[in-house]
């Protein structure tokens, strides 16, 4: 979700062009997309990546709704338009549980209408056509409240990657083992914490017990 950055740096230009923020938040979406490289479609991880990501797509029943893209560069997975999975094409050497897990937390972004939420509160803070003093004066604390939902919506995804992890027969550890592969690392702008996500994933295991 580096959203929350590129779309500071997009609020910039919003006045010259008579943006509002729902086109400002569409554009910074679209050039990080752009920003990408795809991988091989013929690699061998590139294919594991998507027979993963198809057999999780079907079983979530989301269709043709959502998009894969699986790509080179420095982003493991996120999700972009609320509906394009950036996924890694390092992603098909990892452990097929840890992958999966990966990827159900991105189809849980756009299952759960994670980017709509987002996009919402953006207008709450910034209605109409933007203006660098509007947005200036905001700024503090949309970034507070933006971070805030954005901390909420990565426990949700989580645990609906669980749950589908459960619907395979699988369990919490393969989420476990997605953590450990990515390491540890503390609270972000976008991101709670490793050790917060492993303790809110071991609650909504036992609940499923």
């Amino acid at each position: 979700m580096r959203w929350l950055f590129v779309t500071l740096l997009v609020l910039s230009g919003a006045a010259a062009r008579c943006e509002g923020i729902v086109e400002v938040l569409g554009r910074s979406q679209q050039l990080q997309l752009e920003a990408f490289t795809d991988a091989d479609a013929d690699a061998p991880s590139t294919r594991k990546v998507r027979q993963s990501f198809e057999a999780l797509r079907d079983r979530a029943g989301l269709g043709p709704t959502v998009e894969l893209r699986v790509v080179t560069g420095p982003v493991l997975a996120e999700t972009l338009h609320g509906r394009v999975i950036i996924a890694h094409q390092s992603l098909g050497d990892l452990d097929e549980g840890a992958r999966l897990f990966i990827l159900a937390h991105e189809l849980g972004h756009v299952s759960l209408k994670h980017w709509p939420q987002m996009t919402l509160l953006y207008q709450a803070w910034l209605p109409g056509e933007l203006m660098q003093a509007q947005s200036d004066a905001v700024a503090a604390l949309l970034g507070h409240d933006a971070s805030a939902l954005a901390h909420r919506q990565e426990f949700e995804a989580d645990v609906f990657a669980l749950h589908m992890l459960h619907a395979l027969g699988r369990s919490a550890q393969d989420a476990v083992s997605a953590f450990v592969q990515m390491g540890v690392y503390s609270d972000t702008a976008t991101h709670p914490g490793t050790r917060k996500r492993l303790a809110a994933l071991r609650a909504a295991e036992g609940e499923l017990k």
